[in-house]
């Protein structure tokens, strides 16, 4: 067993009230309507948001196009657009812990962990901000002496950005600096279940000197308000991180109008181990993949597929790692695994562990729900012995359970790790770096990690293969992705055509 960390009751606890942002103005929504938000560490109500109607969310994407066509934002130098975006990364920094305990309450996260996730976060704005003065296009005059040819990159228009409960803050800051970056401007709908940090970015864009209607912030479902922002003709991209499945819903609507798409969606992401690796820097690196965020990551190493001749004594150490791992109190400094995000969600990953249990597979470590009186909680649990056809092995739990595979050749590791749908991220762990280059290279994911796991920068591009979606965020090239090229072609002196004499 973890070591469990009661939540203790939040001091002078009041319930924070937030309104939505349209056009550069703090406004409820027509219908008068609210979200509550239950904090799932605590077990009590700790945000209400003004919920938007389809009626306010086409006011906010109208809010958006009339910037984006008659404002001065895609019209500002890169300089200008750039220092207002360094001024918002430095104003998120002067309100770090503002943000953290948000995330922490509404999230269930540990506050250590959303701590750095906003240091990264700001990060990500000065990067994009760096980004913003670096765009540009091409020129050709190596087309004879009658052409010209340059090519511009124009930003793309107005940007629908769907963003996920998991990582509230980190994930918008992979989307959002970017587009303004190019020139774009955006409506942005956090999940209802996490919404309170994105809102509090609507106040420091709006301090950074973003002009109104340029950044469009909403509160509510994904029917009424997502489906909206996915299908509204005046959308010309839209940028989505959640699961699969809505992914796929967010593709169809985007097609009826032939809008540009980016999805960040689920990952089943194995780890590959080989006899000869440094099993003690591995060990950690498990623990870490698979625990981080309570699991509820679609990066999570959820899948360790092990050579054979370790796997009894690597599963062993885990199970004995993940005994000293506190689990509980999101706001304690100290606790690394905090609450599930809801009860159902909670449910959900209790019948994998069931179901694969009833199914052969051994529970190693864990395996039921911690019970502090208030929230939703669970900590880590190993299952041995899981086999290809079960489907905590093949489908992503989102929550702090790992799964043992086996292997006895590298095709044969390689075969199972490919054998998902999905492809965002995999580790392969050998000392010997030709074995990390030749598996790597044949495993289809987006990210390969070599001897670590779950390392990123700013400077790396993020996204995956198959169903883990289509498009990069981050990288050097993240602002080109909301931008569309334009060509130039410009003749020079007279021109000699079809009807004219020659």
């Amino acid at each position: 067993m973890s070591i469990l960390v009661a939540p203790k009751a939040l001091e002078g606890h009041s319930v924070r009230e937030f309104q939505m942002l349209i056009d550069g103005q703090w406004v409820g929504g027509e219908s008068q309507r609210s979200l509550e938000r239950v904090a799932p560490g605590h077990g009590v109500i700790v945000s209400r948001y003004a919920q938007a109607s389809a009626g306010d969310t086409e006011r906010a994407i109208l809010a958006a196009r009339k910037a984006f066509d008659d404002g001065p934002w895609p019209r500002m130098t890169a300089a200008e657009r750039s220092n207002v975006l360094l001024k918002a990364a430095s104003l998120i920094e002067s309100r770090l812990e503002e943000i953290a305990f948000l995330d922490a309450v509404e999230a269930g996260k540990p506050i250590t962990q959303v701590r750095g996730e906003i240091n990264g976060a700001v990060d990500i704005w000065r990067y994009a901000a760096a980004l913003a003065r670096d765009l540009h296009g091409e020129s050709y005059n190596t087309l004879g002496e009658g052409t010209l040819g340059v090519v511009l990159r124009e930003a793309i228009g107005v940007v629908s950005i769907i963003t996920p409960w998991n990582f509230p803050f980190l994930i918008v800051a992979q989307k959002l600096p970017f587009a303004l970056a190019a020139g774009c401007t955006c409506v942005v709908k956090p999940s209802e279940l996490t919404s309170g940090s994105t809102l509090l970015l609507g106040e420091i864009l709006i301090e950074a000197g973003v002009p109104a209607g340029v950044v469009n912030i909403l509160v509510g479902t994904g029917a009424e308000v997502g489906s909206v922002m996915t299908t509204h003709p005046a959308v010309d991209m839209v940028s989505f991180t959640g699961s699969t499945g809505v992914g796929r819903l967010t593709m169809a609507n985007a097609a009826q109008t032939l809008k540009k798409v980016s999805l960040e969606l689920g990952g089943k992401n194995p780890q590959i181990v080989f006899p000869d690796a440094n099993l003690d820097e591995f060990i950690d690196a498990a623990a870490f993949g698979a625990w981080f965020n309570a699991g509820e990551c679609c990066n999570a190493g959820s899948r360790l597929i092990l050579h054979k001749s370790i796997a009894t004594d690597v599963v062993a150490r885990i199970a004995k790692l993940s005994a000293g791992v506190r689990v509980g109190d999101p706001l304690d400094p100290l606790t690394q695994i905090g609450a599930i995000i809801t009860p159902e969600h909670l449910q959900k990953i209790e019948t994998y562990v069931s179901s694969a249990a009833t199914g052969g597979a051994r529970v190693a470590h864990g395996g039921a729900a911690v019970n502090f009186g208030a929230g939703q909680f669970m900590g880590p649990v190993i299952l041995d012995g899981v086999t290809q056809d079960m489907a905590v092995a093949r489908e992503e739990v989102f929550g702090p359970v790992l799964s043992v595979l086996t292997f006895e050749t590298a095709e044969e590791a390689i075969r199972i790790a490919n054998a998902v749908d999905y492809g965002l991220s995999a580790g392969v762990w050998s000392r010997d770096f030709d074995t990390c280059l030749t598996v790597g290279r044949k495993v289809r994911a987006g990210t390969i990690w070599m001897n670590t796991f779950m390392d990123g920068a700013s400077e790396l591009p993020f996204g995956g293969y198959k169903q883990s979606g289509q498009g990069r965020e981050l990288g050097r090239h993240a602002v080109e992705d909301y931008t569309e090229t334009k060509t130039l072609n410009m003749h020079i002196g007279p021109r000699t055509g079809w009807w004219m004499p020659r």
